[in-house]
């Protein structure tokens, strides 16, 4: 029984998934609040399921890239949860997430990192095809064309990409958070932040 939780994004999203079957899921739109929701969004969840913490068994969360005060707030309740409960704790990428979740095809994950700059990765049939960068958007733009530009920086690349679609998800699918938290052993849950925060 596996709780995946994510607050990387503009949502805060949960879902407790069994042996591959969704119990329980809830995705709340928000750019802000995610740390006054978590843990009653997390509550309403287990309710949902009719089930009680100790049947929980592992934890997944999502680690960025993403709002670094987001990805802290997600981290922070995931971790303490799992030392209260002593399970693990698993950690999940953003990109991993967005790219698996729309389905077949090419595809470039592309995160806005601002400044002029892009988190991405490359992604074929869900699956990836290179390691996740950061780039400038004129760089990310020499990149192989996609079928599918997903992510909120999916616009910053649409010039250089016209025929590919945009998709701009706003929130990591908790079901594909679970499922690539129950890898073993357990991915650690150290945050992805991918370059530095602005001071």
């Amino acid at each position: 029984m596996i709780l995946a939780l994510d607050t990387c994004l503009s949502a805060c999203t949960g879902a407790i998934v069994k042996n591959g079957v969704v119990l329980a899921k809830a995705i709340e739109p928000m750019q802000r609040g995610h740390q006054e929701r978590i843990a009653g969004m997390t509550e309403a969840l287990m309710a949902q399921a009719s089930i009680g913490f100790s049947e929980l068994d592992r934890i997944a969360v999502t680690v960025g890239p993403g709002s670094f005060t987001g990805l802290r707030i997600g981290l922070a309740f995931a971790k303490g949860l799992s030392v209260a409960l002593d399970i693990p704790c698993a950690g999940v990428g953003v990109l991993d997430v967005l790219g698996r979740q729309t389905g077949g095809g090419s595809s470039l994950v592309v995160l806005d990192a601002r400044g002029g700059q892009v988190h991405c990765q490359a992604f074929d049939g869900g699956s990836p095809v290179g390691p996740a960068m950061t780039l400038d958007v004129g760089a990310a733009a020499q990149l192989r064309a996609p079928d599918l530009l997903i992510g909120d920086g999916a616009s910053l690349l649409a010039a250089a990409f016209p025929l590919a679609r945009q998709i701009i998800p706003e929130a990591c699918d908790p079901s594909i958070v679970a499922a690539l938290g129950a890898a073993e052993p357990p991915p650690p849950p150290n945050p992805l932040y991918m370059r530095a925060a602005y001071a």
